[in-house]
């Protein structure tokens, strides 16, 4: 029962964490990046630079780290 609710605890900080840096990541480019006039953005595959960076790129990126967390953390905890 202990190991179980260590093993719980582990991983909902492993999700907090993957959660904050996702915000992190996205606060970073939408609102470090979009903040100018739109007359000066610039442009990747016709989406806004800021955009790109914080929806796409962090989508993917996100992503993958939670794939590696679980890889990595997570583990199958038998609830009986």
């Amino acid at each position: 029962m202990r190991e179980r609710n260590k093993q719980i605890r582990k991983e909902a900080t492993v999700t907090v964490i993957l959660y904050l840096v996702y915000f992190a990541w996205w606060y970073f480019f939408a609102y470090g990046m979009g903040d100018k006039n739109p007359m000066e953005y610039k442009f990747i595959m016709g989406l806004p630079e800021w955009f790109f960076y914080s929806c796409i790129v962090g989508f993917f990126v996100i992503c993958t780290l939670v794939y590696f967390a679980i890889k990595i953390f997570f583990k199958e905890v038998d609830f009986d």
